[in-house]
């Protein structure tokens, strides 16, 4: 036993001990406090010879050696005294304990046989997935502060981040950033459950520990500039406030304006780089018919990638025109004359014409003629996030789904090319290294749900982009929507409050201890409470997360954040 955790055993508060369970089973203890010193959710430690045991409490559960003694019969005629001594004796409380977690911990220090094993483990040994069971009256305890921080880390560890703490205790619980980062991650809860402000919480953690770039695709225009909170109407800093050039916000469309702020620069994205691919995956926004790949194929070997948008904007509806005998025909700039040419049926060209309108008037889309303009908005955005600043895309007035779809996976492609590029020159000439990418994803459903995700460059950033160094975090309210193979790939997931059978499967899905974890989902409060799961936590822990205030910015970044150091000042700048 190490003196960290002599330490550590001193401080814990003993609640009980083991009396039966299993590990497909969950371990049982018989409670000797107050069933009310414990709470669903609890981190519990459980020493067993040489082991420790952590785990999760999923259940209480009251009991009786008769029922008679649980309704309460046999004390009518016993003195209050008496009475008290036998509900002690026959009533009872069982914990049911998901375990977790198995650590060596070795004899004790004044043990003969202590230097013999420490020899043989030169180094501390780590926590290790849960392969056996402790034993019989094994003792069970509320895991202390240097428990929590033995698993899931210390805030004062640059690679941690504290995202909450213990409800019985006010332990901190962290996050391994390093880890969160290097794949996929998802922040779920109903509507009105506080998803915002978490994921504003783990971003500013993300951009004060300068542990990747993050791009996040503001929908909503929250993140960016101060708001004020719906709910409380409170005021809300927003990351650009306080982490200032280090932040770079980006208006949608030349003439947009963010919370009446005008942003860094603005993007706009050229016609020549709209591909059928594109329109497709509007196909619900736009109620396009079967026909519309056939169309758009026609389109393509007719003017080629690069012009067929541009081509098919300039074409009218049901223009004619006088031929040589006097008969009404297609005009020549017509989408009619176009389709006979191409042998297309014209009905289904039209409507898709007609459909498309609502995209060829997008105000961030410009002609080929303005290339510089938009080349430079899209460069600077990658070069930014290469050099690592952290970039927030707002967009503006366009917060309709057609805009959030069509933008956000055009820019994607377009990050993703890049960083393919920049790793596959660092593996092959020894360039430099790419820079960690996190790409933030509000109303994820709507993007990686079946019919989309196959169509969306974020399906396959999920799927192989990890290892080009860009990772997701999708932040969503209905995760049964999204794709189960893109939610197979998520490794961290924080999930608040959520009331929906189906929404709740999907944020376990994949998980050992799903079963003991849905009531736990279900029970949790909304705006208050959060589940972490996953790659980025070593075991699932309930935690009261942080709140987004004043108190959270001081505790971040100092008391006088104003002066901070040049040498912050520049980190910032990405230098």
């Amino acid at each position: 036993m190490t003196e960290e955790n002599r330490a550590n055993r001193e401080q814990r508060q003993a609640i009980g001990y083991i009396i039966g369970g299993g590990l497909k089973a969950n371990l049982f203890v018989r409670l000797n406090v107050p069933a009310q010193s414990v709470q669903e959710g609890g981190f519990v430690v459980i020493e067993s010879g040489e082991w420790l045991f952590y785990g999760l409490v999923t259940d209480l559960q009251l009991g009786a050696l008769d029922p008679r003694y649980a309704e309460g019969i046999v004390y009518q005629q016993l003195s209050p005294h008496i009475a008290a001594q036998l509900r002690s004796q026959t009533l009872f409380t069982n914990l049911e304990v998901l375990p977790a977690l198995m650590l060596e911990r070795g004899p004790e220090l004044d043990a003969p046989d202590y230097p013999n094993w420490r020899r043989e483990h030169p180094e501390d040994p780590r926590p290790l997935p849960i392969k056996t069971v402790p034993a019989h009256h094994a003792r069970a305890f509320l895991a202390s502060a240097g428990d929590v921080a033995e698993i899931f880390g210390s805030p004062n560890d640059p690679a941690y981040f504290e995202i909450g703490r213990t409800r019985e205790q006010n332990h901190p619980v962290c996050i391994n950033l390093d880890k969160f980062v290097q794949r996929s991650s998802g922040i779920f809860g109903a509507t009105g459950t506080g998803k915002s402000f978490l994921t504003r919480i783990l971003l500013a953690g993300l951009i004060h520990r300068n542990q990747a770039s993050i791009l996040v695709l503001d929908m909503h225009n929250e993140y960016g500039y101060d708001d004020v909170s719906s709910d409380t109407g409170k005021a809300v800093s927003g990351l650009k406030t306080k982490f200032g050039s280090a932040v770079q916000v980006v208006g949608l469309g030349r003439s947009s304006s963010i919370r009446g702020k005008t942003p860094d620069f603005h993007l706009e994205f050229l016609e020549s780089e709209i591909l059928p691919q594109d329109i497709e995956l509007l196909s619900g926004e736009l109620n396009l018919r079967d026909t519309t790949p056939t169309t758009l194929d026609a389109l393509i070997h007719s003017f080629g990638p690069e012009h067929w948008f541009s081509e098919f904007k300039a074409m009218t509806v049901g223009k004619l025109v006088d031929n040589e005998e006097g008969k009404k025909v297609p005009a020549p700039d017509s989408v009619a004359f176009w389709a006979n040419e191409a042998g297309v049926n014209v009905a289904a060209a039209e409507g898709l014409r007609s459909k498309l309108t609502r995209v060829f008037n997008r105000p961030y889309i410009i002609e080929s003629s303005n290339e510089n303009a938009a080349t430079h908005s899209l460069k600077k955005i990658i070069e930014a996030l290469q050099n690592g600043r952290h970039v927030i895309l707002s967009f503006g007035d366009y917060e309709t789904d057609l805009d959030y779809l069509l933008v956000a996976n055009l820019l994607t492609r377009k990050i993703r090319q890049a960083w393919e590029e920049q790793t596959n020159a660092f593996r092959s000439h020894g360039t430099n290294e790419p820079r960690p990418l996190v790409i933030a994803v509000e109303e994820a459903h709507k993007l990686l749900n079946r019919e989309m995700a196959a169509q969306t460059s974020f399906s396959a950033i999920a799927r192989e982009m990890r290892k080009y160094y860009v990772t997701l975090l999708i932040i969503d309210q209905r995760p049964s929507q999204i794709y189960d193979e893109v939610m197979s790939q998520l490794g961290t997931r924080v999930s608040g409050w959520l009331g929906d059978e189906a929404d709740i499967a999907a944020v376990l899905s994949g998980l050992s201890g799903r079963d003991a974890l849905r009531g736990m989902l279900a029970r949790l409060q909304p705006k208050e409470e959060v589940l972490l799961l996953g790659w980025g936590v070593p075991m699932p822990i309930l935690v009261r997360s942080r709140r987004y205030s004043p108190e959270f910015w001081k505790e971040l970044l100092g008391r006088d954040s104003a002066a901070r150091s040049a040498e912050q000042s520049l980190k910032e700048l990405g230098f």
